[in-house]
Parts: C-alpha cells; structure tokens; sequence
C-alpha cells in the first residue's frame, strides 16, 4: 500500500525580528529535522483540521497569548499545506496549543 507523501516545513519567530527556526517534518516513518518527529506527527493527527485558519467570524476572546508567529508549509498526506499560526487571541492560542508538540519544540 502506497502512502500520499508528507513534507513539512516548520518555521517559528520567537518574536519579532528574532531569527526563526526552521525545521522539516515527514510521516511514515516520522523523520526529518524536527527535534521529536514522532510528537509532532502525533500532535497533527489528532488535531482537528490542524491547518485550517481560525473561520471568519469566530467570537474569539482578546486574550494575547505572545509575540510567537509560525508557518506549516509543504504537503501533508499528498495534500498542500499552507498554514499560519500565531497567539493574537484565544482562537489562535487554542490552535498553536493543539500543535505545540509542532510549534513549541526545543532544539535542546
């Protein structure tokens, strides 16, 4: 059985102006650069919709979560993937809190 190709690039902005980190992530098996590939694989299978964007006229309470910002780009399961993460307010926390494994990674 042949499995629809997964390549992701992970890049995150600490804050503004920071120099981003940049990782690569596949599936089957989990690899690429990513610190904890089988967390990260882990994490976006189990989100809902983990690359969609907030829907337009969500009520979301105005609670600033931090400077953070990060894109998802590549090809997940053969699909292409264009995401934007960030912390403005708490639809948006909620959403980088459903990939941290992703987005919070340490290179430690």
């Amino acid at each position: 059985m042949t499995t629809a190709s997964t390549h992701l690039t992970v890049t995150v902005w600490e804050r503004p102006g920071a120099p981003p980190r940049v990782w690569t992530l596949t599936a089957d098996p989990p690899g690429g650069t990513h610190p904890d590939p089988e967390a990260a694989i882990r994490a976006i299978e189990e989100a809902q919709r983990p690359f969609d964007p907030v829907p337009r006229g969500a009520l979301c309470a105005q609670v600033y979560g931090g400077p953070q910002r990060a894109v998802i780009e590549g090809h997940w399961r053969g699909r292409p993937v264009s995401a934007r993460y960030d912390k403005r307010n708490a639809c948006e926390i909620a959403r980088w809190k459903a990939l941290s494994a992703v987005l919070d990674a340490s290179d430690a």
